[in-house]
């Protein structure tokens, strides 16, 4: 058995998966070891959203667009379909003084991009005749006509599946016990009595990337944050695009917005995505409870409660079952991409909400890290940001 790697790489996510395919395609002997199973940790309790919309106007606005047209790329490249969608998202406008901030973001967007293809205002009327279901209190809102919606299951095992046709081995169920640096130019890497050699290291491991960081001595600031999804049953009621309250913005980037208190402690925003299969995911919220996932039928209630808000009919609904993940957050709310101050030990951690979305962009990026072909300037996803901020 070859147990030694050009790259090995460390979680089995949608992160890890697509660093293997864009890596492997390379023509690199690459190495995967998950913990569990492929697919078997975040990636499996999130929504597929690959969204523009909610991004800061500038560089992380550019990388969402640059990442949506790979993921178009790969639906067509990619042999097992993991369905693509591509029906545009809205956020919704609850009063005045938020469709005012809407349509200043439309503006800041449209300038920073160059262009205003992606970004629309939409008043009360549009609204109406998009959809009977929206609550007759909204003013307004935003569409942003150029997000996607995937199947995170599908398409990891697709970038997996992918990877395989080139030189790619899998290793799951294969927690990491430690890594040590050799020499100038090897790592090795233990798991269950095996040891693993590679020239360069690939930390993928999500809201654990921390954690596997620290065995080099590296710390990173990434840490789980907390969040429910309610899955509804199979109906015809609020349509196929992607729809979210503007106060999700205030939520994500940890801002004040005008909403009952219980609402703001627990981060609970208005999300509603439609699957393939016409059921519903809905959420959401953003809470730091460490590694619990477990179900709070209190946040289930107060998510089901503003759903309501926005869509009345949504009473009507019944919730087949609940869920909660963690996202794995940093204090910018923008991933890490990086190389180190260990040579060949890089990062592709801490995506937060965005690691569907970003999947495409990230794997290409890191592949191109390694092998010194990188030409896009990433530097506001160093590692070093960190460091630069505290002095």
């Amino acid at each position: 058995m070859n147990n030694h790697f050009d790259v090995m790489i460390i979680g089995g996510g949608i992160i890890g998966a697509s660093i293997a395919y864009y890596s492997s395609k390379k023509g690199l002997n690459v190495g995967l070891i998950e913990k569990n199973t492929v697919a078997s940790g975040t990636t499996s309790k999130c929504d597929g959203n690959v969204l523009l919309i909610d991004k800061e106007p500038g560089f992380d606005s550019r990388m969402a667009i640059k990442s949506q047209a790979l993921i178009k790329e790969l639906s067509g490249e990619l042999e097992i379909p993991f369905e693509f969608r591509h029906p545009g998202s809205i956020f919704l406008c609850a009063n005045d003084e938020e469709l005012e901030q809407a349509y200043i973001w439309v503006d800041r967007h449209n300038e920073a991009n160059g262009d205003d293809r992606f970004f629309k205002k939409l008043t009360k009327e549009d609204l109406k005749n998009d959809s009977k279901y929206f609550a007759d209190h909204l003013t307004g809102g935003l569409e942003c006509t150029n997000d996607s919606t995937v199947n995170p299951y599908m398409l990891t095992f697709s970038l997996i599946n992918e990877a395989k046709k080139y030189d790619f081995t899998l290793y799951e169920h294969s927690p990491v016990d430690d890594i040590k640096k050799t020499d100038a130019e090897t790592f090795k890497v233990y798991s269950c009595g095996s040891t693993f050699t590679a020239n360069k290291v690939i930390n993928a491991g999500g809201i654990y990337a921390q954690e596997i960081s620290r065995m080099l001595e590296i710390d990173l600031p990434i840490h789980p944050r907390k969040g429910h999804i309610l899955v509804a049953s199979r109906t015809e009621l609020m349509g196929t695009r992607k729809i979210q309250e503007f106060g999700y913005l205030m939520t994500k980037f940890g801002k004040e917005r005008s909403a009952p208190k219980t609402m703001n402690d627990y981060g609970i925003a208005l999300v509603h995505e439609a699957t393939e299969s016409q059921n519903f995911l809905m959420g959401s919220s953003r809470e730091f409870t460490g590694f619990d996932t477990k179900v709070d039928a209190g946040i289930i209630r107060l998510i089901a409660e503003r759903a309501i808000e926005y869509f009345p009919k949504m009473k009507d609904l019944n919730i087949i079952r609940s869920y909660a993940g963690l996202r794995p957050w940093t204090p910018d709310h923008l991933p890490i991409i990086s190389d180190t101050g260990i040579k060949n030990y890089y990062v592709a951690a801490g995506h937060e909400g965005d690691g569907i979305g970003l999947c495409a962009i990230t794997g290409k990026w890191m592949s191109e890290m390694i092998t010194d072909s990188l030409n896009d300037d990433i530097t506001p996803l160093s590692l070093s940001r960190f460091k630069e901020a505290a002095v």
